[in-house]
């Protein structure tokens, strides 16, 4: 029996994540939706399937190697050919230099950087098998610049982003299509309205970040031509500073 294409979002939260996941799903996908604990995607998965979508979720760590390894077997053996693989894991904290303890360094960026590499070398294998997917990493303003106090995190997202260049420089050529999103600014998440509500007020204005339009960019890359593959593209309100 044919299997249908899956979508897989590794870092499936409340916002993008799990926005990504709904898009996926109603163009037809088979959604696999993957946070450390698997409880907090209750809610994602209720609100897929009452939309008549398929959904599966996962509780796994991105940083653990086995635990990714087992992921993808998973996937492609009992559920279906993963056709599209997003790395969603943030991991953005503010610490002063001096503060930033190794611990807090490395955590960092093994959820930006190591996870990225984990997801992205296993779906690789499958992907170079059926020599075609779509492998997509979501970065921030850190990818691209280093602020004050974000030392850990612009260390995580710039390495991420040297892992996708890398990744779509060797894999283009074998039909994988791999893409960084810059994502430039406030989302519209609960955490921003409680801790920003001078940015959350911006909403009214579409002053920040809307996560079903950054969706919809997402599935956007996925259905590009081969003929004009984009490997970076930048998502920022319209009055963001930049």
């Amino acid at each position: 029996m044919k299997k249908n294409p899956v979508a897989l979002i590794v870092g499936a939260g409340d916002a993008t994540g799990g926005a990504i996941a709904k898009r996926f799903s109603r163009e037809g996908y088979t959604v696999c939706v993957t946070r450390r604990k698997i409880n907090k995607l209750d809610g994602l998965v209720s609100s897929i399937e009452a939309e008549s979508g398929r959904v599966h979720a996962f509780g796994s760590d991105a940083r653990r190697e086995e635990q990714v390894i087992d992921l993808i077997e998973e996937i492609e053996t009992n559920i279906g050919p993963i056709e599209i693989a997003v790395y969603n894991v943030g991991g953005n904290v503010k610490f002063s230099i001096t503060e930033t303890t190794t611990r807090v360094y490395l955590k960092v960026w093994e959820m930006c950087a190591l996870g990225g590499f984990l997801m992205g070398r296993e779906v690789a294998k499958r992907m170079l098998e059926r020599e075609k997917g779509t492998i997509l990493f979501t970065g921030a303003t850190a990818s691209l610049r280093g602020n004050s106090g974000f030392s850990a995190f612009s260390g995580g997202k710039h390495a991420l982003k040297a892992l996708a260049e890398s990744m779509a420089r060797e894999l283009a050529p074998k039909g994988i299509h791999v893409a960084h999103i810059v994502i430039d600014g406030a989302i519209d998440t609960q955490f921003i309205s409680e801790m920003f509500p001078d940015t959350y007020a911006l909403k009214d204005r579409e002053g920040i970040l809307n996560p079903e339009h950054i969706a919809d960019n997402y599935l956007m890359l996925h259905n590009q031509p081969k003929s004009a593959w984009t490997f970076e593209l930048d998502l920022r309100p319209w009055i963001e500073k930049w």
